[in-house]
């Protein structure tokens, strides 16, 4: 239960349209609903503007689909990441309107109109490989409502790509920039836009990548004062801070 929804069901029972009753029905599993193996936090969104979401990896198949669907009943947005076909095939089960985004591994459903960004949120991927990363940032973005541009494989190896988007890059809000290999890209992108970039190490690579620890340690030692960094692979984690940060 999200904000709009809490004010609306409070001027219900002031105005006599729903009853006490029926108002602690719906209020009974606030702050969190006890399923036993999880405890579903429906309070998150009132409490802090974006609501609970659910890291699928290391969950089985069921376990992920019954709280999707418990998520469902309370009535907002749902998002679960690192989905794999399987788990959205027992999500689909129980949830037949559920979506599942493929290449981020992302399974969805839209309820309702979230708060609105004041503006574009750009993610910027360096390669192809690095696109899982970015698309679960695109479509946790646009869920949390704000208008997103997906800009890819526009790596420092063929700089004349990333130059053709310089209009898209200085007009966006904020920047979610997913790199893998040496993990240049963000400081190039925070050279050259006047917003925040949040940068994003991708697990691609040769050897010496480390799995992303080359890219992350490059990206912590920019030269570009824009720039701040996420987790490896957190494409989720990015679109979580640039929607706080569209939303100022």
């Amino acid at each position: 239960m999200d904000r709009v929804q809490m004010e609306e069901l409070l001027k219900e029972v002031s105005e006599g349209r729903t009853d006490v009753a029926a108002a602690l029905e719906q209020l009974r599993n606030l702050p969190f609903e006890d399923i036993g193996f999880a405890k579903v936090d429906h309070h998150r969104q009132l409490r802090t503007g974006m609501p609970e979401v659910i890291f699928s990896q290391g969950k089985t198949d069921a376990q992920v689909a019954t709280i999707f669907a418990r998520m469902v009943a309370g009535g907002g947005n749902v998002l679960a990441t690192r989905a794999s076909r399987s788990c959205f095939e027992a999500v689909a089960a129980v949830v037949p309107r559920a979506e599942y985004h493929e290449t981020a591994r992302c399974i969805t459903l839209k309820q309702s109109d979230a708060i609105a960004g004041k503006g574009t949120i750009a993610v910027v991927c360096a390669g192809t490989s690095d696109l899982p990363v970015a698309e679960e940032a695109y479509i946790t973005a646009q869920l949390m409502g704000n208008d997103v541009e997906l800009i890819a494989d526009v790596g420092v190896a063929g700089i004349h790509r990333l130059l053709a988007q310089r209009e898209s890059l200085q007009t966006a809000r904020v920047l979610i920039v997913c790199a893998g290999m040496e993990g240049a890209l963000p400081t190039v992108v925070g050279g050259m836009v006047n917003a925040p970039v949040i940068a994003v190490p991708t697990s691609v690579g040769y050897g010496a990548s480390f799995g992303g620890v080359a890219a992350l340690l490059g990206m912590l030692n920019t030269c570009s004062p824009n720039v701040s960094v996420v987790n490896i692979d957190n494409g989720f984690g990015a679109a979580s801070i640039a929607t706080l940060i569209n939303r100022l």
